[in-house]
């Protein structure tokens, strides 16, 4: 198997970074020097650190949203009018599928989003482009139907706690168990448990004005 091309090489090295130490905290140098490239590679290859951030995010994101995608797809086509349960299991089922707890790059993919969601800075909150916004008006769109009384503003709300909550039990299981520990059983009643509990939590009555 060819060994990855420097691109490659800087994505996965950033990806490491970016999640272990956020954005502010990863220097361009570190990441050339975990990847064993020179240090104009990343000018060359993503423009700036902040291109960089943008497509280690998207590399990282844009599975995750592809089979949320699928799943309201599949969702519809049998009901056009879904349950709270079922739509929150369509949209955070798969990032238990893509983060699972007993492996590295699932916990990886976790503090990333993590990272994405709590980082302060500008450059993190900026990276999403169109892609992520049609996933994000489907789904406001579809809980807005069955959550009628609740505002766009407090559906995006609780949208993000989904993402915020399934990200950070992710990493809370990978760091106390061995990355073997956690059995298939377990691993399918920690998601049971995430969908009864982010069901609940969207069903709930809107927030006072």
């Amino acid at each position: 198997m060819a060994p990855p091309d420097t691109r490659t090489q800087l994505l996965d090295a950033a990806e490491h970074l970016f999640a272990d130490r956020g954005y502010r905290g990863t220097s361009i140098r570190a990441v050339t020097d975990r990847a064993g490239a020179n240090l104009a590679a990343v000018g060359y290859h993503f423009g700036s650190k902040a291109e960089l951030l943008a497509a280690v995010a998207r590399r990282v994101i844009e599975p995750i949203n592809a089979a949320q995608v699928a799943a309201l797809d599949r969702l519809l086509a049998r009901d056009p009018d879904p349950s709270v349960a079922e739509l929150v299991e369509a949209f955070a089922g798969p990032l238990f599928d893509r983060m699972p707890a007993g492996d590295e790059s699932g916990a990886r993919t976790s503090r990333l989003i993590v990272t994405i969601l709590s980082d302060p800075a500008e450059e993190v909150r900026s990276w999403t482009g169109p892609a992520e916004a049609t996933v994000r008006d489907r789904y406001l769109t579809a809980f807005g139907r069955a959550l009628p009384g609740l505002s766009l503003d407090e559906l995006w709300f609780r949208m993000r706690g989904m993402l915020a909550v399934t990200a950070v039990d992710r990493v809370e299981v990978y760091q106390r168990r061995a990355p073997s520990e956690e059995s298939p059983a377990a691993a399918e009643a920690a998601r049971r448990y995430a969908i009864t509990f982010l069901a609940a939590a969207m069903s709930a009555p809107p927030t006072p004005g």
